[in-house]
């Protein structure tokens, strides 16, 4: 009686406990048509009811329409951003890896499922657990881990490491907190400005949320009504600390107050891919904002420095590894509606896995930045000063 009085007392998000929690299981998708025999016609899936919930909006349609070559596309992705990860976890351990390095084992749903919801032509900006969303948005695999090893071929030439990577459709990896969310508000503001047709994707995690440029970058963008959709990767821990001890409000998706959101089975990836078409088509229906919420999980501590088991219990990581992880859960769809054998996922996990070695070994063959590299990547191509100064007075470079 006690317990239901202090509840009733609480706002409505400290009382999310009382309603319907969305759907995190990787495997709750049904088949609703016959598999066709052709890797291109297309078929019907229904997405578990749970797998959305909306704030001030309707939400996405269960019903998706997918096709085999789409779904086994999706399975080599995440297997190849796990296994590139995983690569990097062994580099840093080998210790040929060093300085902050954020790994996004088990979160692979989001990083795939949101590049198969959108178009080349969109942008993408994001934080520190940033390799996937680099490698899937022009970038390879041998340039991650380049960079990781800071080497020349390095798609920050070796310059940048685990948090700063960018390709001309990725504005990266940021170090600050929470610091990238103003900027793609910004890339939103200049993509309305110049009349693209384009939408800006800006993600950020639970524990940049409680940062108050987010809020600000919030308020700027409704005022302006920009294509900006707001994603946060909800992994339900900060560097050390689960969302419920930092957090009065853990809906994350309700965050935006007078901006719609809709929170979604971040670890299912046909609901994230269905989530991301939605708030992108909605986005470029002028309709504005959107904070979408992926509720997923990272099996690895906050970096390579934290162990991830001071927080939590390993059984709750074990748990989550063998019950709701993203590419088992994609693997007993493929293998359940017939769209491929268990025979045919071996050679896919094969083939993932050779080219995750081959990068590595390419990668670990670049050369170390020169000197003569200091002076460059300073400014953008063509707008450098006609001088540079070092660390002292006489030290001066002329471009």
């Amino acid at each position: 009686m006690l317990a239901s009085f202090r509840a009733a007392s609480r706002p409505l998000a400290r009382r999310a406990w009382l309603a319907r929690s969305v759907q995190t299981t990787a495997d709750s998708t049904r088949l609703a048509s016959d598999t066709p025999e052709s890797h291109s016609e297309p078929f019907k899936l229904t997405l578990h009811e749970d797998a959305f919930h909306g704030f001030k909006t309707d939400i996405p349609s269960l019903e998706v329409d997918v096709t085999k070559e789409m779904l086994l596309d999706l399975y080599y992705k995440m297997t190849a951003m796990r296994r590139m990860e995983m690569a990097a976890d062994q580099l840093y351990k080998a210790k040929l890896i060093r300085g902050f390095c954020h790994l996004a084992i088990g979160q692979e749903a989001v990083s795939v499922g949101l590049e198969s919801g959108i178009t080349w032509d969109d942008l993408v900006i994001t934080a520190y657990r940033c390799h996937p969303y680099a490698v899937l948005r022009g970038g390879s695999i041998k340039g991650v881990i380049a960079e990781l090893l800071g080497r020349q071929d390095g798609m920050s030439h070796g310059k940048g490491g685990s948090m700063h990577i960018f390709t001309p459709r990725f504005f990266g990896g940021n170090g600050i907190v929470g610091a990238q969310v103003p900027v793609g508000a910004g890339i939103a503001l200049a993509q309305k400005y110049s009349g693209h047709k384009k939408v800006t994707f800006a993600l950020y995690g639970d524990g940049a949320s409680n940062q108050g440029q987010v809020f600000e970058s919030f308020n700027m963008a409704k005022l302006y009504n920009l294509p900006c959709v707001f994603v946060c990767e909800n992994n339900k821990y900060g560097m050390g600390t689960s969302a419920e001890r930092s957090s009065a409000n853990t809906q994350y998706y309700t965050r935006g107050d007078y901006i719609p959101g809709l929170q979604v089975n971040g670890m299912d990836i046909i609901a994230v891919h269905q989530a991301v078409k939605w708030a992108r088509e909605r986005a470029l229906n002028d309709e504005g904002p959107l904070v979408l919420e992926f509720v997923t999980y990272r099996y690895g501590g906050h970096s390579m420095s934290d162990p991830g088991t001071t927080y939590r219990t390993r059984e709750e990581i074990q748990q989550m590894r063998s019950t709701q992880d993203p590419i088992r859960g994609l693997q007993r769809y493929l293998e359940e509606w017939g769209v491929a054998t268990e025979d045919q996922l071996k050679d896919i996990d094969k083939k993932a896995r050779e080219e995750v070695n081959e990068a590595v070994e390419e990668a670990k063959k670049s050369p170390e930045p020169e000197i003569k590299d200091l002076w460059t990547d300073i400014y953008y191509k063509g707008t450098e000063p006609p001088l540079m100064r070092g660390r002292e007075r006489e030290e001066i470079h002329y471009y």
